[in-house]
């Protein structure tokens, strides 16, 4: 019989709970920018047509992953705050909505780390932007 896996520190689990509202967040302002533009543009037309024309441009841009991906004017300052401590050799958490993975980072430049996820296999890091992703400092947190 396997042992039970340990539960996500406290601060993690928040973590993967907030990030979903972060992202929630991104999507709100891409649709006010959007409506905000569409009034500039258009500006005899009514407020809730155009209201309604934004909320679809931004689930069509939302479809596309390179618009989708680098659209962050919320969670990216946001990741960015929470990952600045990070160094060569920390662990952190590698957190995604709901889920989180400890990871090593094993390198760093500017906005850029490369991580270790010690369960998927090969040494070889992968790099990621800090912008792009949430790494929460494991802070002594054990493995889980």
């Amino acid at each position: 019989m396997r042992t039970p896996l340990a539960p996500l520190p406290d601060d993690v689990a928040r973590w993967t709970r907030r990030l979903g509202w972060l992202r929630a967040l991104d999507a709100l302002l891409a649709w006010l920018v959007f409506w905000a533009a569409l009034i500039l543009v258009v500006p005899d037309a009514r407020a809730v047509p155009l209201a309604a024309l934004a909320a679809v441009g931004v689930g069509a841009g939302a479809l596309a992953r390179p618009a989708r991906v680098r659209w962050r004017p919320v969670s990216g300052p946001v990741a960015l705050r929470v990952s600045r401590s990070l160094r060569p050799g920390d662990r952190a958490w590698f957190v995604r909505p709901g889920d989180a993975e400890l990871v090593l980072v094993t390198g760093r430049r500017r906005l850029r780390l490369v991580v270790a996820f010690g369960a998927r296999g090969p040494a070889e890091g992968i790099p990621v932007r800090r912008t792009r992703v949430l790494l929460v400092p494991a802070d002594g947190a054990r493995p889980g």
